[in-house]
């Protein structure tokens, strides 16, 4: 089975030991991720909006995708690769639900971004510490609830208040979250679903 089709099924072991002998073979590290493990991440996004993969398939993909990853994240560093972007990502305050974000991390890891991921519940102090401490470009903010939704505003107006709204771009999602909402409260973007978000953060 070849690294693509593992990570389509799922499957982290064979996508281990495939990422091992690609790397035996001296295949380029990042031939890999552009060429064989984006692409397989775009598939898995691409049926899951199809309703032909539901968020168990996801997970198992991004699990087999981490897997790859971690053996190839090394050889990246150590030739001086560069990732796509930075993204720091969280759950707002008050709201304890990670599996969404946990998806939305992975397809963007699975895109070629470095992902800070805060956690859940956390406060608007510490994205503001995060973005001045890894000079990343893009915030993304999650919400399950509609009773944590306005602490998205309230993280937003501290990243004004703290001087660094200007050099990120912030995206929404969750939910209960929608685009008329997203652009009510100030974010620059909105992805409806994990498979969405790759494209909205290429975009901002």
């Amino acid at each position: 089975m070849s690294l693509y089709d593992a990570i389509l099924k799922g499957d982290a072991k064979t996508a281990k030991e495939a990422t091992e002998a690609a790397l035996a073979e001296g295949c380029d590290p990042m031939a890999l991720v552009h060429d064989v493990m984006m692409p397989a991440m775009g598939e898995v996004g691409s049926k899951f909006e199809r309703n032909e993969y539901f968020v168990p398939e996801l997970l198992l993909a991004a699990r087999a995708m981490k897997a790859a990853l971690e053996l190839i994240r090394p050889r990246l560093a150590a030739g001086g690769i560069e990732p796509v972007g930075r993204v720091i990502i969280g759950t707002v305050k008050g709201d304890l639900h990670d599996i969404g974000k946990n998806l939305v991390a992975a397809m963007l890891e699975g895109g070629g971004y470095e992902v800070v991921d805060l956690g859940v519940n956390v406060d608007p102090q510490k994205f503001v510490a995060a973005i001045k401490a890894k000079n990343a470009r893009i915030v993304a903010l999650s919400a399950l609830l509609t009773t944590t939704m306005p602490a998205m505003k309230t993280t937003i107006d501290a990243f004004k208040s703290a001087g660094v709204r200007d050099r990120i771009k912030v995206m929404v999602g969750g939910a209960p979250v929608s685009e008329a909402y997203a652009k009510e409260i100030g974010a620059d973007g909105y992805a409806k679903s994990a498979a969405g978000a790759v494209a909205a953060a290429r975009a901002l």
